[in-house]
């Protein structure tokens, strides 16, 4: 099972190219070095957000469109296998694609569909006093390269949704975590867990939407927003880094972020990270201005 990213470098690019978010998505994508991440004897897995059965413009799921420009990015590519991977812990996640036609995108790019709530499973251990371990579906022995596809959202419990929380959330199986994946203790300590999972399971390629983002109560029940970009990068925490602080945070405020910071899983010091696109304060100042009517200064 892999222990390391493709590219350890922290480089990031932040699109706000108009047009619909999957514009703004290949926009972002194309300053960064995919040719170093996928290589045509790869097995891609993209785990979108599909918490729940939500259309994307109330800022709960992926868009539709832009998982198949998505899918066809990566295809351009060359890679062995393509499969989208995803366990929604709200409903059963057959009842998430067919609501907002992710099937129907799977199936017209002729890609492979895991449903991560079932099996087969292996079992993995966590740096986490309970649940200590897991069973997991055997794709992620056989992925080479993993992609998080998520919205940029504020949440009830984990302070912040993004990519990283996407894997830790979506991967564990319903089938024996229950929905909403909380009969194992799971939510007992949530950071805990997002950062045990985080440091096992390295994200290749972190993809983080504001097209439609979601402030006030999260995962599901906030104000949409449409900021109308795209954060991308070799480093999850990075990604996630600059997510937070559009929503007001630094990585301090958000535990798990912190604490994988602090171990060495990513970096969140912005004169280190390779910033590409837009500049930090720029997308700060385009966010505000769509979630508050007006832009604010972080600094």
């Amino acid at each position: 099972m892999r222990t390391e990213r493709k590219v350890r470098e922290p480089i990031v690019a932040i699109s706000g190219k108009g047009g619909t978010e999957g514009d703004a998505m290949l926009a972002a994508l194309s300053m960064l070095p995919v040719d170093r991440i996928i290589s045509p004897n790869d097995t891609v897995v993209i785990t979108p957000n599909w918490v729940t059965s939500e259309p994307p413009e109330k800022g709960t799921v992926v868009g539709p469109d832009t998982l198949r420009q998505l899918i066809r990015f990566i295809k351009s590519f060359g890679p062995r296998r393509t499969v989208v991977a995803a366990g929604s812990g709200g409903q059963p996640t057959p009842e998430v694609m067919k609501l907002n036609s992710f099937d129907r995108v799977i199936q017209d790019e002729g890609v492979e569909f895991v449903d991560l709530n079932y099996g087969p499973y292996i079992e993995i251990t966590l740096d986490h006093a309970f649940p200590s371990k897991t069973k997991i579906n055997r794709l992620l022995e056989e992925l080479t390269v993993l992609i998080s596809f998520s919205q940029l959202k504020v949440h009830s419990e984990a302070t912040a949704s993004m990519t990283i929380k996407n894997i830790a959330l979506g991967w564990p199986p319903a089938e024996i975590h229950g929905f909403p994946k909380k009969n194992l203790g799971i939510h007992d300590d949530l950071h805990g867990f997002i950062y045990a999972m985080a440091e096992k399971i390295p994200i290749d390629l972190a993809i983080l939407s504001t097209d439609k983002a979601m402030v006030g109560l999260g995962p599901s029940g906030g104000k949409p927003v449409a900021a109308s970009m795209v954060i991308a990068g070799t480093d999850p925490v990075s990604v996630d880094t600059i997510g937070a602080r559009l929503l007001g945070y630094y990585p301090q405020a958000i535990n798990y972020l912190y604490r994988l910071v602090k171990a060495g899983v990513g970096e969140a010091d912005m004169k280190k990270i390779q910033l590409r696109g837009l500049s930090l304060d720029e997308a700060i100042a385009k966010f505000t201005t769509a979630a508050y009517d007006y832009p604010i200064s972080m600094k």
